[in-house]
């Protein structure tokens, strides 16, 4: 009955804290809830449409009695909380153990490892926040030229370079070295170029950042896609978590607006298979930034060209809106937080949204695909298709 999905992943926007959440220093997470108290209340006519409001309690975003999409929650089976491990999970795969962590910097047997493959020596390797440490040690970055290492609470080993100090295409060559060199227990998620551009005291990160992810352990619903001969295309970051396994096209994308005429561009287009676009900046720009004024106006942004993507939509197709993590800006932490997510399920076809309740699993999303395009792979979900076709 359907030739498309398109999933838009809202990077970041949990709905509440998981039950382990306490284990993650979470407690008391809720991205969407209290970003939207703290901007006074959220505008958000066509989410509210869909059924955004039933999902929880939001501040002037009311539940309603006919939300013309699915609507429900899904609790996150994987160990962890980043974004790697989350858009996995949604396309089939639970990883056991988490991915791991630097909380003291990385090991000083493995950073001369990377630095002598490299020819480079690096400055920094802590714990911080990419904004806060450019421009502390930005000065003595482009007076060394030596590239910034850091990390957070997060699997991620990033290396930040100003592009006039260190060109792009080389800081993305000492990325792929590390890459390379973080395996086995130092096989962190992501290894993240961040360059930026500026003058001391304003020190900007550019849209040329760039996710070296691990390729993922197993074959996953998109490798299952692709083998079938359908299209699956990666808006945003996707092609990065994946290291474009089960990726037949990937387009960076500049901003979330950029993310979002791209999608609508491609859901214009003619093409049988999976859409699969990341909308980064609430996670990059507000998130991590413990910014809730900007998330709460980037995601009325994404609300008023919602209405856009909905036109756009054939009659066989079906739009997953859903996140990968929690990143609540309100706390005082200004890493990801481990939480429950969104499902907002929507086809032309039914308008009659159900609730489809509390889900085991974020890989129920990609076992429903499986199940659409008749894969057979759905060992890590269930699937909810039966629940949105059309009743006779």
């Amino acid at each position: 009955m359907f030739d498309r999905v398109v999933i838009i992943v809202l990077d970041s926007l949990g709905v509440g804290e998981m039950p382990d959440a306490y284990k993650y220093g979470d407690k008391g997470s809720n991205t969407l809830a209290n970003l939207a108290d703290a901007a006074g209340g959220i505008t958000l006519p066509n989410l509210k449409k869909l059924g955004l409001g039933n999902i929880i309690r939001i501040k002037n975003v009311a539940s309603v009695s006919s939300p013309k999409a699915f609507f429900g929650k899904m609790l996150e089976k994987s160990a962890g909380k980043d974004t790697t491990t989350g858009h996995w999970e949604l396309m089939g795969i639970v990883l056991e153990k988490p991915f791991p962590t630097y909380p003291n910097g990385f090991p000083e047997d493995i950073v001369n490892k990377i630095q002598q493959a490299a020819g480079i020596e690096f400055i920094g390797n802590e714990v911080a926040s990419g904004t806060e440490i450019i421009e502390r040690l930005g000065i003595e970055h482009i007076k060394t030229k030596k590239p910034i290492l850091y990390t957070s609470a997060d699997s991620v080993f990033q290396v930040a370079a100003h592009e006039k100090v260190i060109p792009v295409n080389r800081l993305y060559q000492i990325c792929k070295i590390a890459r390379k060199s973080l395996t086995g227990k130092h096989a962190v998620g992501r290894v993240i170029a961040r360059p930026f551009v500026g003058e001391p005291g304003n020190f900007i990160r550019t849209d040329k950042r760039k996710d070296f992810a691990l390729a993922p352990p197993e074959n996953t619903v998109l490798d299952y896609a692709v083998d079938k001969g359908l299209e699956v295309i990666g808006i945003g970051k996707i092609g990065d978590i994946f290291a474009n396994k089960g990726i037949t096209l990937s387009e960076h994308t500049r901003h979330n607006l950029d993310g979002i005429k791209k999608t609508i561009k491609w859901i214009d287009k003619t093409f049988k298979g999976i859409l699969f676009t990341n909308l980064v900046d609430f996670d990059m720009k507000y998130g991590h930034r413990n910014d809730p004024i900007g998330y709460a106006r980037a995601l009325e942004e994404f609300d008023t060209w919602l209405d856009r993507i909905l036109n756009s939509l054939k009659d066989n197709d079906i739009l997953i809106i859903t996140a990968d993590h929690g990143c609540d800006p309100t706390t005082r932490s200004t890493d990801h937080s481990r939480e429950i997510v969104p499902l907002l399920v929507y086809t032309k076809i039914n308008q009659k949204g159900i609730n489809l309740g509390i889900r085991n699993t974020f890989a129920d999303v990609g076992a429903t695909i499986s199940q659409i395009f008749d894969l057979g792979f759905d060992k890590n979900g269930t699937s909810f298709l039966k629940e949105i076709l059309p009743r006779e």
